[in-house]
């Protein structure tokens, strides 16, 4: 089924990084809770996006949190990234099975519409990383694991080594309140950066300290098995 998915997204999509954000929430918590960890923090001026910096393993990190830039996340999106300089050959990618679910049958949708017959530009990317990536499993980690996400990568070996004991427990480990199995969620390692993007909910600090242990355990897992 998903042989002509991948051919329809043969092209490589420019990132899109830096797109405008804006809020209309109050993000006096969150600035504290930067501050509180010593995080740099700054808001757009023409709008409400919040902006915190930090470092991961000698290497700088920002993560925003605002109005969504992806379709699939309602309300307010919080994403981060690091360029990790590690080899940019890795591709592979950790996403809840919902959202997973919700990208495919957008996808087969579209390949399947008699009235479309390329690919539109403005689609997410993620669309086409679930189309060329495999799915890869294993024995070891927990069922609920399983359950609640699954890991996509360019080759096994990749998604073992990135996918560590450590990171399957911070995954599993949310704190109450916690986000539901539902939030759309994804961490992915490509082109020598990591990216983390998901729907800020339940809009608590506890949530935003917790996504951000998991990206930043995610990049050093990275930097551990695929430093240059």
């Amino acid at each position: 089924m998903f042989e002509r998915i991948r051919k329809a997204f043969q092209r490589e999509p420019k990132e899109r990084d830096g797109e405008d954000a804006s809020s209309h929430s109050s993000h006096g918590p969150v600035s504290e809770w930067a501050a509180s960890r010593g995080m740099s923090f700054s808001t757009a001026p023409l709008g409400h996006t919040m902006s915190m910096q930090g470092e991961v393993g000698g290497h700088p990190w920002r993560m925003e949190l605002g109005k969504p830039n992806r379709d699939y996340i309602p309300g307010e999106e919080l994403r981060a990234r690091a360029d990790l300089g590690v080899f940019g050959e890795v591709g592979a990618l950790i996403i809840n099975r919902p959202l997973k679910d919700a990208l495919e049958r957008r996808a087969y949708s579209m390949i399947t519409d008699t009235l479309q017959t390329t690919a539109d530009p403005r689609l997410p990317e993620e669309m086409r990383w679930l189309a060329i990536y495999d799915e890869i499993g294993w024995e070891g980690a927990p069922q609920a694991f399983w359950e609640r996400y699954a890991v996509l990568a360019d080759k096994r070996e990749h998604a073992l080594a990135w996918v560590e004991d450590s990171l399957i427990d911070l995954l599993l480990g949310w704190p109450a309140p916690a986000p539901g199995p539902q939030v759309p969620f994804l961490i992915v390692l490509l082109r020598g950066k990591c990216y983390l993007r998901m729907q800020y909910l339940p809009p608590v600090t506890s949530t935003l300290d917790h996504a951000t242990r998991v990206f930043t355990a995610a990049c050093e897992s990275a930097l551990g098995a695929f430093k240059r």
